[in-house]
């Protein structure tokens, strides 16, 4: 089977490709994770976040963002001792405030997924580039994506990890139209 460039460089990154990457998520805990471990890759490769995606549920109570939200000065510590997560201390600070903020908007919108999927308008954009280098790293969507959430007071969240997430999320179909995945995530 032909997938994208990208992918093949683990059986991690396969199966991530092939069952979730571009598939529409309208899942408020995964919305949630999806969006922490793209601030987590900040400066690092996917596949490292992938390799402790599994230390990520653990560390972070399965991503529920009202435990994480509460987190005290003592748990932060004790997540920079976990070597199964990216231990970097702004990148832990920024997941408790992004839990509090994320509440914040699920109370404001009634969901996070109504709040998120509204720079789209509700429906995934479906691009149908040929080649990897014709993907963008960030779109006037991502651009205004980030903004709000930085207004509202998100940490880690740029354009360019905004794109990435709209990305992992569904929001943008960028399989390429030679993978096996395009057509698949087109129609769902």
């Amino acid at each position: 089977m032909k997938r994208c460039d990208w992918a093949n460089a683990s059986a991690k990154e396969i199966e991530y490709h092939d069952n979730e990457w571009a598939v529409p998520v309208h899942d408020d805990r995964l919305l949630f994770e999806m969006l922490i471990l793209e601030g987590a890759q900040s400066g690092l490769s996917w596949s490292t976040i992938l390799q402790k995606r599994a230390g990520y549920l653990k560390a972070f109570d399965n991503f529920d963002a009202k435990k994480i939200a509460r987190y005290s000065d003592e748990k932060v510590a004790e997540l920079l001792e976990d070597s199964g997560i990216v231990r970097h201390k702004l990148k832990i600070k920024a997941t408790i405030e992004n839990a509090k903020q994320f509440l914040a908007i699920q109370h404001e919108h009634g969901s996070f997924d109504r709040y998120i999927w509204s720079f789209v308008d509700g429906k995934p954009i479906n691009n149908a580039w040929r080649n990897l280098s014709e993907v963008p790293a960030s779109t006037p969507i991502s651009e205004a994506m980030s903004k709000d959430l930085k207004k509202r007071g998100f940490k880690f969240i740029g354009p360019t990890t905004c794109y990435a997430y709209m990305q992992a999320v569904g929001m943008v179909n960028d399989h390429l139209t030679s993978c096996f995945c395009y057509s698949k995530v087109a129609q769902s």
